[in-house]
């Protein structure tokens, strides 16, 4: 059943918006703070990876599936559980005693943040209309970036004078405010398979590969075992798209992303902006405290540049998507993103702070032209029964997205650093940073082939629609 006209779009843009914003920012905000987590619980480093991993893995392993379950099971239900469990575990969180503890809860807030992420952009594209649909998704696009690159300042301000707990704390209210007008305002339910059956098997074979490709990656560096175990990942990844095509119920359509080229290509440019961008803020938040010896609270204000930049732009870019073919404003927008990483790699240890701003202002102007204009794109260019798998899918390509920059930087850092740290060997720090944003600028002039592909698929398809409707006529 479909009852998203009788909820306001403007208040269901603003629940996703609130969780669009904390989902990456929770993610992002306890790597700033693991020192200090270390510190307090006397944990190792392998322990502390975990911490990050382990909300990662869920996320990965629950995204896709999650879409799926909630067409048939009710997106609203399946989104309400996962605000619930998100929410519930950020207060646990703040009473964890041991690393352990907190371990399984970031792993089980993961989860809730995996639900939730599946669900809302389906529910968002169900609500609001699609001659507006652009704005709403440049404000969520916006609240995604901001809380990916926000989150150092804020963090930066909290562990300078204060304890890392306030962390969670200090969400906590967002949360309840999305949990309360989740609740009150945002009635009815919306599903796109409701009764079919549920792919059991297909996302037990996800789950598993998922969690052997990802660990696996994550400790190349340790022995064979982990070389193996991240192939195996691979290989179970390959059996999933093999079981998901010849499966009636899949988790994943293969023959959607077949058939709609459009589709396919748009999500693919997705997962590839965020693999060549995630790591700018990584990369500078080091570079900005350890070669040129700037305190975390003022590097973060340098970073904020970025998103705020966003928070302007992106739901101006959504607008103008609304009126103009979203593709070519995509494919300006990755251009933008392109060049910036493209200025990144020539950043020295004597690069001026106005020129980083500077360089941050253009990438947060690139990523508002892209991000809002692609989701459109991606949400628009499917049926309302398939908004959860494309949502869901969605969120997936971030995630890997993500996953492929931190992959691609651990890897260069061990390469050129060793066991090194920035502050022992600045000029390798720098030479790493280089090759690496070398790297992220050919992966985005890929993501560019990309978007100008999705482009001209939709306008071809614009177009036969045009000549065919003027036959009828």
């Amino acid at each position: 059943m479909d009852v998203g006209k009788r909820v306001s779009p403007s208040t269901a843009t603003f629940i996703v918006s609130v969780v669009q914003f904390l989902t990456p920012f929770m993610m992002s905000a306890v790597g700033v703070a693991l020192p200090a987590i270390g510190k307090e619980f006397s944990a190792g480093a392998f322990q502390l990876g975990l911490v990050e991993m382990t909300y990662i893995l869920a996320g990965g392993i629950f995204m896709l599936p999650a879409g799926r379950f909630a067409d048939i099971n009710g997106r609203k239900r399946i989104f309400l559980i996962g605000l619930v469990l998100f929410t519930s575990t950020t207060f646990f969180v703040t009473l964890a005693s041991s690393i352990d503890a907190f371990i399984v809860l970031r792993f089980l807030q993961g989860a809730g943040s995996a639900l939730i992420a599946a669900t809302s952009i389906a529910i968002l594209s169900s609500i609001v209309p699609p001659e507006v649909r652009g704005k709403a998704m440049g404000i969520v696009a916006a609240s995604v970036y901001m809380g990916l690159s926000a989150s150092p300042t804020v963090t930066g301000f909290i562990i300078q004078y204060g304890n890392w707990r306030w962390i969670f704390w200090g969400v906590m209210p967002l949360q309840l405010a999305a949990l309360w007008l989740t609740l009150t305002r945002l009635h009815g339910e919306w599903y796109g398979a409701k009764g079919a059956p549920f792919d059991w098997i297909g996302s037990v074979l996800y789950a598993a590969a998922i969690c052997m490709a990802i660990t696996g990656v994550t400790r190349l560096n340790e022995g064979a075992f982990f070389t193996l175990l991240f192939a195996g990942g691979l290989l179970g990844l390959f059996l999933f798209v093999f079981w998901e095509a010849k499966s009636n119920h899949p988790i994943l359509n293969v023959a959607l992303l077949k058939s709609n080229t459009t589709f396919s290509l748009s999500t693919l440019a997705l997962l590839v902006n965020y693999a060549a961008s995630f790591g700018v803020t990584f990369f500078f938040s080091l570079y900005l405290q350890q070669v040129k010896g700037i305190a975390p609270q003022y590097a973060g204000v340098i970073l904020v540049t970025q998103p705020l930049i966003m928070a302007l732009l992106s739901p101006f870019a959504g607008s103008l998507a609304d009126k103009i073919a979203p593709g070519k404003i995509t494919v300006f927008g990755m251009m933008l993103c392109t060049v910036a990483l493209g200025i990144c790699s020539t950043v020295s240890a004597s690069t001026t702070l106005p020129t980083l701003v500077a360089i941050l202002v253009l990438l947060g102007v690139g990523f508002s032209f892209f991000s809002s204009p692609n989701l459109t794109v991606i949400m628009t260019c499917v049926e309302p029964k398939h908004y959860g798998i494309a949502g869901s899918l969605s969120a997936t390509m971030r995630t890997l997205g993500m996953l492929t920059a931190m992959t691609l930087i651990s890897f260069i850092l061990s390469l050129c650093m060793g066991k090194l740290s920035v502050i022992q060997a600045p000029e390798a720090f720098i030479t790493s940073m280089q090759t690496g944003f070398f790297i992220f600028t050919g992966i985005s002039i890929v993501g560019v082939g990309c978007a100008a592909a999705s482009s001209r698929v939709q306008q071809r398809s614009v177009a036969l629609r045009q000549a065919e409707v003027e036959q009828d006529i």
